[in-house]
C-alpha cells in the first residue's frame, strides 16, 4: 500500500530509542530498546551507533552497560535526530525537482513545498526534553 508520507524505519527507531534513553535513569541496551519497540536488535544497534557518532548518546560495555544520553535533551530536536539518520532535509518545491514548470500553474498547487515546510517546522518544534 502506498503512503503519502513515509518515515523510514531507521528514523522511527531513532525517535523512539532517544525517548526511551532520555526517560531512563540507567543505560539501556540495544536489546532492551528493541524489545520495547518490537524491533530488530541489529537494526536498533546500527541506529544507536549513528546517534553515538553525532554525540547524542554514548555507551558503556558490560552486563550493566548500554546507551545513555551524552547531549542535553533540551539541545536536541526531532529534526536533529532525523538528520542524524537520514541526512540533511532539503526544502522541496517540485516533486520532479525542475527549476521551471512546464505548465503555467503547478499541478500540485505547491502542496509538496507546503508539506515539506510543515514537516521541517514540526520536527524543529519537537525537543527531546518535551518527552521526558
Amino acid at each position: 500500500m502506498s503512503k503519502i508520507v513515509n518515515i523510514s524505519e531507521a528514523a522511527s527507531i531513532a525517535f523512539h530509542a532517544m525517548i526511551l534513553i532520555v526517560r531512563s535513569d540507567k543505560p539501556l541496551s540495544a536489546v532492551k530498546i528493541a524489545n520495547r519497540i518490537h524491533g530488530s536488535k541489529h537494526h536498533v544497534a546500527k541506529v544507536l551507533l549513528r546517534l553515538a557518532k553525532v554525540d547524542y548518546v554514548d555507551s558503556v560495555r558490560g552486563p550493566l552497560g548500554g546507551f545513555f544520553m551524552k547531549s542535553k535533551p533540551e539541545d536536541i530536536s526531532f529534526l536533529d535526530i532525523y538528520e542524524a539518520i537520514e541526512g540533511n532535509l532539503a526544502y522541496t518545491k517540485c516533486e520532479m525537482e525542475k527549476p521551471l514548470c512546464t505548465f503555467d500553474k503547478c499541478i500540485y498547487n505547491n502542496i509538496i513545498e507546503k508539506m515539506t515546510t510543515d514537516f521541517i517546522d514540526y520536527l524543529k518544534s519537537q525537543l527531546l526534553i518535551d518527552y521526558i
